[in-house]
């Protein structure tokens, strides 16, 4: 299965974000999905399977916890299909980290107001 095939779905989208914090247990992810979907908890486990077995996910057993992380090497694949297509975005983010920087150095050459010194008006 390709990359954006699995990515598609918004639920293993919200999972692997879920994950990108850190390794979760299973029975913690579900309950964020099923909170936020309003799926079961076998729905829930089926995107897991999804996931794992394209390689987005690896799992671990910690006693009776399956422990799930993020799996690096299928996101660097949706980065290669990504790279000629950053152009159209990159310049206008350079523009806005401009224009931000801009902003940050007005506001501090800016004189203060009488009463932020206690002053009145």
């Amino acid at each position: 299965m390709h990359a954006f095939d699995i990515l598609g779905d918004p639920v293993r989208r919200r999972i692997v974000e879920v994950l990108a914090d850190g390794e979760q247990a299973a029975g913690d992810v579900g309950a964020v999905i099923q909170r936020e979907f309003g799926i079961s908890q076998p729905a829930v486990s089926q995107h897991l399977k999804v996931l794992r077995e394209n390689g987005f996910a690896t799992v671990r057993a910690d006693g009776v916890r399956r422990l799930y992380a993020v799996d690096a090497a299928p996101l660097q694949e949706v980065d290669r299909w990504l790279e000629p297509y950053r152009r159209f975005w990159n310049q206008k983010l350079d523009a806005l980290a401009t224009e931000v920087a801009r902003g940050k150095r007005a506001r501090r050459a800016a004189p203060t107001h009488p009463e932020q010194e206690g002053g009145t008006t």
